[in-house]
């Protein structure tokens, strides 16, 4: 990518994290329109950070992908100082893979995860070019459709999404994204193309319906189609058999570092437990699981390719697969020797054994999350939360025993039936859990108790409930922070007022829209972030809105009768409307019901075939609706242990891994025995170019350690309970500048040849990044921080007689010139001339003018001392101050590193090995008045 021809690169360096915006990743899909049936981008409506972990965008972008006549690119919401430099400029949201604006798509797509993201999709929308409300947009302006689990609740943003489509996407959004193709070119009317769409069936398009409002419920609701052939009710896609479509092994690894920085993987979709406030527990039913092999295989594969330090198994309820223990071993077998830990999500308190956690615990001891979810078996068993005391603390002592020194409980406050003994009840598990810590670990233990606020959700049992005032759950938020203070646990709790909005939000109808719309043309954004949550805004839009519409906030959050008709009610995921109410009448009685699909009594699967078959016991089945064949499913359980070698339980043979575990627990030492023998040190010279150069230095260090486990060049770690990488870095490189003179040294388990290591590493590497050389490095060479004192930068100036020479000369005879700058929160003075070393001017002649880097016929070629902390100038700093120019990170091009006492640092590999012709073909060498200087000079 040429960063120069970007529409942003002018700008970019003044955002944060600026690579978010580029593309340009390993396995990003860049295809050629012409020919294309249908152009879709992908819209996730929070900052790439998020949206690249989410598992939904990695599976669509590569099923749509794969076919030949449609693409699939994708797009995240800007950060608020990245939409404020695109306003300011005027220029539109763009998407990463062909960097076109959203209104040049045929459709756009949005992910709806979660509800306080509504306000972003209005700035994606606007700033992409397209109408933000359905009625107003015409066959010319793209396709705006909708999915994900928050999808089955529509109404809110049904006056500005075209299509919802409702289920799982994998085989539906292909054959729609044709369909529309086709329609556009027989038709010109666009409520023709929609009822075409909608008889389809697993989609919802808001435009072609009647709605009225329920005496009963006093929300608005859906109650009829307003066109002949239009289904009264939406069917959701289901996809019965996901291993039809295997997870991908090759979706785009992030260029800044994601939330969830790992390759994780789903292993079932669905869940059996039947937690009465969990949504996705409701909608994705009945249980589908992963084949186990293909899970192993592309768990591998997509570590090897993407170059990943950590795995991740996922589900909702990720203890329920089958056989997730003789999984959790097979995947260990193969990570472990690559030094790649393994997390295991949604555990259950019961959900893995002793030797499980003894194989997790012997890469990586970093820390386990539980969600007891409630602190008192009452409140358990009123949610339906298949877990008991005895279970959660049993597994404390499994956890803090096998050298994990931190773990995280997951609870709600708000829920229906809470009392204060109840909340008190989440604390005494908190203090006890650090009791249990401290026997193992001492004072070295960190419990934290995380508390969200219960919201009502549709599709659950809990969505007749009524939501706490913020007034409660500040209450009970203070007897929370009151007892963490003296039982010893670190508490954190969600922002009150968020939630607040997620439940107006969440059961709102489609007269919300209109509040979420006001509130964002005020300013509201991001409005899940607690920090950037504009409550004054929201205030003022609610206290409007309720005038104008005529509604109450409370309507949306008191009680509602469950013989009322509710906003969602038209959208069928599946379960009978009974079967709901009947699990809100056991949960009011405090009554439990035992998770479906296992047999009564049992907690988890068999994990092994001997054991599984022995057992006949009737698989429980509420009759939810969901069609679940449990013949098949035990069936398939069989085949899933036959295909792991689970034939037998596991001999009690000598606990090796356990032995070794706790012998070096006992010793004060990490619970990880890598014997990696002694580490062998390269000293690596690279080029950060092009989107390289936006990478931030921290990120940078995942890129560098991900080239290298892709190459297969095993790295050194360190010791302790988080190992990483042994690896050093030269002077870190300003966000924006581009250099042929980065340094590392990096420490591998073996010896490799040089030129074998650079052959390797080039071949695993990504766009703007390139070793030159790697040498070998003796004990005794001092490291890269004790040799570097000076950089040399060539700086790309402005055509045009603007007086280089004459302020050059005057900077040169000033005894000294001050630059004021802000260093750690204060401002200081720096002397300039301290820390230019040398400083001349010099054009660029014709045959090497830095060609795609530094496009320009002039140069000031700068040599500067290397400083850190308050005595510091940044390169851009120094030009401003020589020549009161102001110039772009991508005008500056680092070119040498000097060493103390010397010109140039004294190895060879900064000297023959690197020609003027092997820097030409990169578009970075130099001729300056037919003196070449390079990088050895």
């Amino acid at each position: 990518m040429n960063l120069r021809n970007h529409p942003y690169a002018d700008f970019l360096h003044e955002v944060s994290k600026p690579a978010r915006y580029l593309g340009g990743e390993r396995f990003a899909v860049v295809k050629d329109w012409s020919g294309l049936t249908s152009k879709m981008v992908l819209a996730f409506p929070d900052v790439y950070d998020i949206g690249m972990s989410h598992q939904g965008t990695k599976i669509l972008y590569s099923i749509v992908n794969k076919e030949n006549d449609l693409c699939l690119e994708r797009a995240f919401c800007p950060w608020l100082d990245m939409e404020k430099e695109l306003r300011k400029r005027g220029l539109p949201l763009l998407s990463l893979e062909t960097h076109r604006p959203l209104s040049e798509f045929d459709v756009v797509g949005f992910s709806l995860q979660y509800e306080l993201t509504f306000t972003n999709i209005f700035t994606m929308l606007e700033l992409g070019g397209i109408p933000l409300r359905s009625s107003e947009r015409t066959l010319a302006s793209p396709l705006v459709i909708a999915g994900g689990p928050v999808a089955t609740q529509p109404e809110p943003m049904a006056p500005f999404i075209d299509v919802f489509l409702v289920g799982d996407a994998e085989e539906r959004l292909p054959r729609l994204l044709r369909h529309y193709a086709e329609l556009k070119r027989e038709t010109k009317d666009r409520i023709e193309v929609l009822i075409e769409i909608a008889k389809e069936g697993g989609v919802y398009c808001p435009a072609l319906y009647e709605r009225e409002i329920c005496e009963r419920s006093g929300l608005m609701y859906v109650s009829r189609p307003r066109h002949d052939g239009v289904p009264e009710k939406v069917h959701r896609a289901y996809l019965a058999d996901i291993n039809r479509y295997p997870y991908p092994d090759d979706s785009p690894v992030p260029v800044a570092e994601a939330i969830f920085d790992r390759m994780a993987i789903e292993i079932a979709r669905g869940c059996t437990e039947g937690c009465r406030f969990c949504q996705a527990g409701m909608i994705y039913r009945p249980v589908r699981e992963r084949d186990p092999e293909q899970v192993v295989s592309t768990l591998v594969s997509a570590i090897e390719k993407g170059g990943y330090d950590e795995a991740s198994l996922t589900s909702l309820s990720t203890a329920d697969y089958s056989c997730i223990s003789p999984l959790v071993k097979k995947v260990m077998e193969k990570l472990r020797p690559e030094k790649i830990s393994l997390g295991v999500s949604s555990l259950r308190a019961y959900g893995l054994d002793e030797d499980l956690l003894d194989d997790i615990a012997s890469v990586k001891a970093t820390g386990l999350t539980f969600a007891p979810e409630a602190g008192t078996q009452r409140m358990r068993d009123v949610v339906n939360k298949n877990i008991s005391e005895d279970d959660i603390f049993t597994t404390c002592h499994r956890v803090f025993s096998r050298g994990w020194n931190r773990i995280k409980l997951y609870f709600m406050i708000g829920l229906p039936s809470e009392e204060d003994g109840d909340v008190q009840g989440i604390a005494a598990m908190g203090g006890q859990a650090v009791e249990i810590g401290q026997k193992y670990h001492r004072k070295k233990v960190t419990v934290t108790v995380s508390v969200s606020s219960h919201v009502p959700k549709p599709h659950t049992p809990f969505q007749w409930c009524s939501q706490d005032t913020m007034e409660e759950i500040e209450r009970k938020q203070a007897i929370l922070r009151r007892d963490a203070r003296w039982l010893g646990f670190t508490l954190k709790t969600h922002d009150h007022r968020v939630s607040h909005l997620e439940g107006i939000v969440a059961r709102g109808d489609y007269r919300t829209g209109s509040l979420i719309e006001r509130a964002w043309r005020k300013g509201a954004r991001f409005d899940g972030w607690d920090e950037h949550l504009r409550w004054d805004l929201w205030l003022e839009s609610l206290d409007e809105w309720e005038k104008e519409e005529g509604v109450s906030r409370g309507t949306y959050l008191a009680t509602l009768p469950v013989d009322g008709k509710l906003p969602w009610d038209h959208i069928d995921v599946g379960l009978e409307p009974d079967f709901l109410a009947k699990e809100y009448r056991r949960a009011l009685k405090g009554r439990f019901s035992p998770p479906c699909g296992k047999p009564v009594h049992a907690k988890v699967h068999h994990t092994n075939l001997e054991d599984a078959r022995a057992d006949e016991r009737k698989l429980i089945c509420y009759h939810c609706g969901v069609a679940c064949d449990m013949t098949a499913m035990r069936e398939e359980r069989l085949v899933f242990l036959e295909r792991m070698g689970a034939e037998t339980p596991p001999a009690k043979t000598e606990p090796s891994v356990r032995e070794r575990a706790h012998e070096r627990v006992a010793r004060g030492l990490t619970p990880h025995d890598f014997s990696q023998g002694e580490p062998v040190r390269y000293r690596l010279r690279y080029g950060k170019t092009g989107p390289m150069s936006l990478r931030g230095h921290l990120d940078f260090i995942k890129v560098i350690a991900r080239v290298m486990r892709r190459a297969r060049l095993p790295l050194y770690y360190t010791e302790g309970f988080s190992p990483r990488p042994l690896v050093s870095f030269g002077p870190a490189l300003g966000l924006g500048l581009q250099s042929v003179a980065e340094y590392a040294d990096v420490a591998l388990t073996i010896e490799i040849d040089g030129a074998e290591l650079k052959e390797r590493f080039e071949a695993a590497s990504e766009p703007g990044l390139t070793l030159f050389a790697a040498r070998r490095l003796s004990e005794s060479e001092p490291s890269l921080a004790k040799r570097i004192d000076s950089v040399d930068y060539v700086v790309a100036l402005p055509e045009g007689d603007l007086g280089y020479r004459a302020r050059l000369e005057a900077f040169q005879s000033a005894p000294s010139v001050g630059v004021e700058v802000t260093r750690k929160g204060k401002l200081r003075t720096v002397d300039a001339k301290s820390v230019v070393l040398e400083a001349d001017l010099a054009s660029v002649g014709e045959h090497g003018a830095l060609l795609s880097i530094l496009p320009r016929s002039l140069a000031l070629l700068l040599r500067v001392r290397e400083t850190s902390g308050v005595a510091s100038l940044r390169p851009s700093e120094l030009v401003t101050a020589i020549l009161g120019t102001a110039l772009p990170p991508h005008a500056f091009l680092r070119t040498a590193c000097g060493a103390r006492g010397e010109r140039g640092l004294v190895d060879p590999i900064e000297n023959a090995e690197f020609p003027i012709p092997q820097l030409a073909q990169l578009g970075i060498g130099v001729v300056l008045d037919s003196v070449t200087i390079s990088p050895t000079t």
